[in-house]
């Protein structure tokens, strides 16, 4: 192993289940009957398909725009705090990665402006040596792109990369890329990470995989 490949949302920082509670919240109030469950189909993808997904669920009553506009006025009203959602481990993980001269990337499908805001608020900066988001590519997470591309940035084969994922789509997407994948498992989401290679309940458990691969 040469590289650790690290998702965002869920991953480096505790996000996902803020935002999947958030998201259900405003549903709620134009009208969504279904379940969290099937809100939370949207993890791991970019905006644009979360916005697709959403407008499937609320069964086209509302444009894409309306949608977007109500989605980013809910969480500008409650944001994000940064360092405090930072995930317990992570600052050391990454700090480890260094420590054992691994290169690390941050492949978030998020967008870039989310990505800066949570590398800054939460000090990750220092210790990645690449990051990117999914919204600059066409194809979205399972497709393997992203994390074949911060691959090739590394100049590293795909072999060489181990991604840590916590989605179905993150997971299938290290998976295609021919990577192995750690998935970190958060009990409170419905996340489907059958096709990691290894599931881990705490980021100290990626690190003591880390200094072992290393």
């Amino acid at each position: 192993m040469k590289a650790v490949l690290f998702d965002m949302d869920g991953v480096l920082i505790d996000s996902e289940i803020f935002y999947m509670e958030g998201t259900l919240k405003w549903m709620r109030e134009l009208g969504y009957t279904g379940t969290f469950e099937e809100v939370c189909e949207i993890i791991g993808t970019t905006m644009n398909v979360t916005y697709e997904m959403i407008l499937e669920l609320l069964e086209h009553r509302y444009t894409m725009e309306e949608v977007r506009k109500i989605n980013v006025t809910y969480f500008t009203e409650h944001p994000l705090e940064f360092p405090a959602v930072a995930k317990p481990g992570s600052l050391e993980l990454l700090k480890r990665c260094k420590e054992l001269g691994l290169q690390t990337a941050l492949c978030s499908s998020s967008s870039r402006k989310a990505i800066d805001a949570a590398v800054q608020g939460c000090g990750f900066g220092p210790y990645l040596d690449f990051i990117v988001s999914g919204e600059q590519f066409k194809e979205s997470k399972p497709h393997p792109e992203i994390y074949l591309h911060a691959a090739g940035e590394l100049n590293l084969k795909p072999e060489d990369c181990v991604v840590v994922e916590d989605s179905q789509y993150g997971i299938e997407a290290g998976k295609a890329a021919g990577m192995k994948v750690v998935a970190l498992c958060d009990h409170r989401l419905p996340n489907k990470q059958d096709e990691a290679d290894i599931i881990v309940d705490h980021l100290n458990e990626v690190k003591e995989l880390v200094e072992k691969w290393a």
